[in-house]
């Protein structure tokens, strides 16, 4: 019997600011909120993983999400 790995997504920062644009724009969370609310939304098993990258870029978890996302623009404003 052979075992493997269970595969990891790796989220970039790219897609981590994508994961929180979408979580804005469905009103999950909104730009005032720290970036640990994102916990809440994104897979446990990838914490890890998403907390290094947004370190890499100097995010901090205390951060606000407008901070990493920056303003919205609304295409149907």
């Amino acid at each position: 019997m052979t075992l493997s790995a269970p595969v990891t997504q790796r989220y970039s920062i790219n897609t981590i600011k994508e994961e929180a644009c979408n979580l804005v724009e469905t009103g999950l969370i909104n730009l005032n909120q720290p970036l640990y609310v994102l916990y809440q939304y994104l897979p446990i098993r990838e914490w890890v993983g998403i907390e290094c990258e947004l370190e890499r870029w100097n995010f901090l978890m205390r951060d606000r999400i407008v901070d990493l996302i920056g303003d919205l623009q609304w295409d149907n404003d």
